[in-house]
């Protein structure tokens, strides 16, 4: 089977069912919490052009060093990657790990930037391929949302290479296999997932083995690197998150003032607020995770708690290459 075959069949309306947002808790062998990952795939658009766009984030804190990734994908109906951004960082104490590897599509070439800085030293890296090379590229964003499409197809295509990258930025090869169906204790309740793995291949180094499980309608019920003491699942059903969280309606009607003061900046402030929003819709997925986080991890000092959650966030601002 052709790599790209199964891009080349994917429906806009499987792509429609893949749209909304997952969110695990990290655990560690022992079951202690150590963070949140999330993702989220909504409906965007880039250079005009509709696409899907991708974020997710993983972070938390191991041995009490604070940790954590960040990817950013802008995909083409087909999977194909247009741009994407990914950001992993491990603060020790007195030494610290920043790894950031942007790639964007520009005149026929993939163009990969990366710079890793490892205490004070920093390492920049770029390459470019010729997009008919890497066609069939699945990266750490596309991955997630293909995933999800094996999910709700229930199938996992056989006999299928996929072109990766390696940190060396080097082309490597990507395989995925159906794990079965089995039975997970979910908030309570017993329910059949969908299982997925997926194999990093390496020439250098032993591959890497990724597990996940997925409910029936796509959402992610597990997640796991094979080797590693740290797990991703999902603490309720997403009918019962829905419960947790209804909507309280505001009855600002009520009150005359108020009621005018809405009306008044109401068309202004929607078309402001929306026309950012269109240029910029990571801003949803940057608050969704942040609050999440916060209401996850409950700290006493707000304050502190978001200075530490956004440090890393300012030192990608001040390099950016």
């Amino acid at each position: 089977m052709r790599k790209t075959t199964f891009m080349d069949s994917i429906e806009p309306a499987e792509l429609q069912r893949c749209v909304f947002a997952d969110s695990l808790v990290t655990v560690s062998e022992g079951g202690r919490d150590l963070g949140k990952f999330t993702v989220k795939v909504e409906f965007a658009s880039r250079g005009q052009k509709p696409c899907m766009l991708l974020h997710a984030q993983s972070q938390g804190a191991i041995d009490g060093s604070p940790c954590g990734t960040t990817v950013t994908a802008y995909l083409a109906a087909d999977l194909e990657v247009l741009e994407e951004d990914y950001h992993e960082y491990v603060k020790l104490e007195g030494h610290s790990l920043d790894k950031r590897c942007h790639m964007v599509q520009s005149d026929g070439q993939m163009v990969i930037n990366k710079v890793t800085t490892v205490g004070e030293e920093v390492t920049k890296e770029r390459v470019s391929y010729p997009v008919s090379v890497l066609r069939g590229l699945v990266t750490e964003g596309s991955n997630l949302l293909m995933m999800r499409l094996f999910a709700l197809r229930k199938k996992v295509p056989e006999k299928v290479s996929f072109v990766s990258l390696n940190q060396g930025l080097h082309i490597i090869h990507t395989t995925f296999s159906e794990l079965g169906v089995k039975e997970l204790e979910i908030g309570g309740e017993t329910v059949e997932v969908f299982g997925v793995e997926r194999i990093v291949h390496s020439v250098e180094d032993t591959p890497t083995t990724w597990q996940s499980y997925f409910l029936a309608d796509g959402h992610l019920a597990s997640r796991m690197q094979v080797g590693s003491p740290v797990t991703m699942r999902l603490l309720q059903l997403p009918s019962q998150q829905q419960k947790g969280f209804e909507k309280i309606p505001l009855v600002w009607e009520e009150d005359m003032q108020m009621c005018s003061i809405f009306l008044d900046r109401k068309e202004e402030l929607k078309a402001n607020h929306a026309s950012y929003l269109r240029q910029h819709p990571e801003v949803h997925a940057l608050i969704s995770d942040f609050l999440q986080f916060l209401l996850l991890r409950k700290p006493d000092d707000v304050i502190q708690f978001a200075r530490e959650y956004f440090l890393p966030f300012a030192s990608i601002s001040q390099n950016p290459d």
